[in-house]
């Protein structure tokens, strides 16, 4: 009788101990890959904390600012087409004329690219993951889980819009640099002082508009696809993300990656071909909307398009790289990849 008497108050309490380490040791989270409550990881960080938050920003620097430093080469030729489509026949033949051009180099902009899009990936991935959690607490656990991708889209657009207020003035020194022969500045300081002499600080932000257009559209597709592209690998492999060990997860993340920057390049691609016009092409005194009407009206439809195929590759490649990186980050500081939960 005193042995029922005391299964019967201790088994409820070690249920529940049971289900605590199964989360612990398995990474448990919430459904859909939605946040649910902080779990301490193996490497003692507790998510959703300042310190969770603050290795998503550093994994966030990580992640961007070498990938995108390492394609230059590609982005540099992409601009330079994007502006003039008859300047070079193929990327090859623009990369040999560019290396026999004195003063021009291949990796022009490297600079500007590596600090802007560095400062981008610490607001994008940090915000991302702060926001998501945010938003999922506001609207709920249920709707949360039932319109998971509404709140992945609406995290991700959030996160961009501050993030691109870093990125601008590096973009548009950037772009100033690699649309121009010989390049417009030598170094990133030198490429800030000239635009601000010349235009004042809001010159560095005169792209900001296209920068919002192009980018926010491009962050949504990224990261509600990839959280849906990771959910359904695991769906199709028939296991869940627990499964799997830490380099399996990671592949996934490359994959799911991959395929979601090939769908940003796309949506966002118009866009980009404006950021390159605006940033080489806008007139003093001329509005940002004014610029678009007069650039769109030369170009006509087809010309958003100019460069497409070599931004699929460059960006597919690189967000593959991106979301690799940074779940390979979270993974060696104890904390979970991303999606699939």
């Amino acid at each position: 009788m005193a042995g029922s008497i005391t299964e019967a108050i201790t088994q409820p309490i070690n249920d529940q101990l049971h289900k605590a380490a199964d989360k612990v040791t398995t990474g448990g989270g919430g459904s859909g890959g939605t946040p649910s409550a902080p779990i301490k990881k193996k490497g003692g960080i507790i998510e959703f904390t300042p310190e969770y938050y603050a290795a998503c920003t550093l994994g966030g620097i990580i992640a961007c600012g070498p990938t995108h430093s390492a394609v230059t080469p590609l982005d540099l030729v992409k601009c330079r087409r994007q502006v003039d489509g008859h300047l070079y026949k193929s990327n090859i033949q623009g990369w040999k004329t560019i290396l026999k051009t004195k003063g021009d180099s291949i990796f022009t902009g490297v600079g500007a690219t590596f600090i802007g899009y560095s400062f981008q990936g610490a607001g994008k991935y940090g915000f991302y993951e702060f926001f998501k959690k945010t938003y999922s607490d506001l609207v709920g656990p249920k709707w949360a889980n039932d319109y998971k991708t509404g709140v992945f889209l609406a995290a991700s657009a959030s996160a961009e819009f501050l993030a691109d207020i870093a990125l601008c003035p590096f973009e548009t020194i950037k772009v100033k640099t690699q649309t121009t022969i010989p390049p417009y500045a030598s170094s990133v300081w030198d490429g800030w002082s000239k635009i601000v002499k010349l235009e004042g600080f809001g010159g560095l932000y005169k792209g900001i508009v296209p920068l919002w257009c192009r980018q926010i559209p491009y962050t949504m597709v990224k990261f509600a696809s990839f959280e849906n592209i990771v959910n359904g690998i695991y769906s199709y492999l028939g296991h869940p993300k627990s499964y799997y060990n830490n380099l399996q997860q990671t592949g996934v993340s490359f994959a799911g990656g991959y395929l979601a920057g090939i769908l940003c390049a796309i949506v966002s691609h118009p866009a980009d071909v404006m950021v390159s016009k605006i940033n080489s092409d806008k007139k003093p005194g001329e509005t940002t909307g004014q610029a678009l009407g007069r650039i769109y009206k030369r170009i006509g439809f087809a010309g958003l398009w100019n460069g497409l195929p070599v931004r699929i590759f460059m960006i597919g490649t690189l967000t593959g790289f991106q979301w690799l990186i940074y779940d390979s980050f979270k993974v060696y500081v104890g904390l979970p990849t991303t999606g699939g939960h």
